[in-house]
């Protein structure tokens, strides 16, 4: 394993860092979320189709970078670090992948060079709060979590050739705006129960998409119900392929969005070590106190194993052994998030409880990732079953 990042690397990070820095600064978010789409138009165009982030790890062949899970998660990490709310994350990492896995010589060169420009906004929606057992990250995502034939999932039929879907997705990231849906659905009845994967444009007949209140606004979510909506089909309609599918792009999601926990972690100690530095009590800064340095100390050394934990987790993913790591990279992110998260709160004192300050914007996306791909203790459960860590074994006498 080669630990130093190339050039090209490097400058992802710089580019990014510095175009954060000057168009996503706080008040930037704040104004950011209060817009209908959730996010800044404007940021989005420079983040799509002048630095073309969405591409970063799509083939060239469709419009893309080619590079790979590496360099996407190094510019989540700076998104991340200024809390950016863009359909980033549910476009490249959860919907392109998809497509790029299952779709069609057709449905690949008619969606993935938009995507890769920012032009097509696209997402995955799922029934439930399924997302991360759909893609395989505290579950196995070969069972019924599509609904299984009941209600309270999405249902598909075939219909004039083509197909149609009914039933509703609650926790759907950033679904009020996208312009493409890959939704789950459940389809063959009980005899051939099978959950497939179906195209829906986000504006389509039978699509009703309402944007739901979340306790992270920079994270969008929608409530999407689908009455007789028409889709097509994505891929060649074998279950074992869909799932197959699913859990590569969790892992390899996982491992992105361990990268912008790290970001998101990193900054919030650094702004509590800024605030340390000149907040003083009884004649002296409160960073002088030992009490303090010694917590700071403990943010800092699980910022730095998370941040450690998520860059093998990329490498892994880009060498194509990735297995669960970017699973476990995950949870050791949202930890660090939440606890830095947390000492933010504590050690900026009065303020850090207030709406006017950001310390509580990091709180929530801890809090946030956790409830919508965790939780924590279940990632790592996985991880464990997975690589059968306490599997059974026969002892001999």
């Amino acid at each position: 394993m080669d630990a130093a990042f190339t050039a090209e690397q490097d400058e992802i990070r710089r580019t990014l860092h510095e175009l954060m820095d000057k168009r996503c600064g706080p008040d930037d978010v704040k104004a950011a979320v209060a817009t209908p789409a959730g996010y800044d138009p404007a940021l989005w165009t420079a983040l799509g189709s002048d630095l073309g982030l969405p591409g970063l790890a799509l083939p060239e062949t469709y419009g893309g970078v080619g590079c790979g899970t590496t360099e996407l998660a190094l510019a989540c990490e700076e998104s991340g670090r200024a809390l950016a709310p863009s359909p980033l994350l549910a476009t490249a990492a959860l919907a392109a992948p998809l497509v790029l896995a299952l779709g069609s010589d057709g449905q690949r060169a008619e969606l993935l060079p938009r995507i890769a420009t920012g032009a097509l906004t696209a997402t995955l929606a799922v029934p439930g709060e399924g997302l991360a057992t759909a893609l395989g990250l505290t579950g196995d995502n070969g069972g019924d979590w599509s609904g299984g034939g009941r209600a309270g999932g999405i249902q598909a039929r075939p219909a004039d050739g083509g197909w149609r879907l009914y039933g509703q997705a609650d926790q759907v990231l950033d679904g009020h705006s996208a312009g493409l849906l890959v939704v789950a659905a459940h389809t063959g009845g009980f005899a051939r129960s099978r959950t497939l994967l179906f195209l829906v444009h986000g504006d389509g007949d039978g699509v009703v998409r309402t944007r739901r209140t979340a306790l992270d606004e920079t994270r969008p979510r929608a409530r999407i119900e689908l009455r007789d909506a028409p889709a097509e089909l994505l891929g060649s309609g074998d279950s074992d392929e869909v799932a197959a599918a699913l859990a590569a792009t969790g892992d390899a999601a996982a491992t992105v969005l361990a990268a912008e926990a790290v970001g998101a972690a990193g900054r919030a100690l650094e702004r509590t070590v800024e605030h340390v530095r000149q907040r003083e009590q009884f004649g002296r800064p409160i960073g002088s106190f030992q009490a303090v340095k010694h917590r700071l100390a403990d943010v800092y050394v699980q910022v730095q194993a998370a941040r450690s934990a998520a860059y093998y987790a990329a490498w892994a993913a880009g060498a194509g052994s990735g297995g669960r790591t970017g699973g476990l990279a995950l949870a050791q992110a949202l930890e660090a998030l939440r606890t830095a998260a947390s000492e933010a709160v504590q050690l900026h004192g009065g303020i850090g409880f207030t709406w006017e300050h950001d310390a509580h914007l990091y709180l929530k996306r801890a809090t946030g990732d956790e409830l919508l791909f965790g939780p924590v203790h279940l990632l790592r459960a996985r991880a464990a079953e997975s690589a059968e860590l306490f599997a059974r074994q026969e002892v001999t006498v």
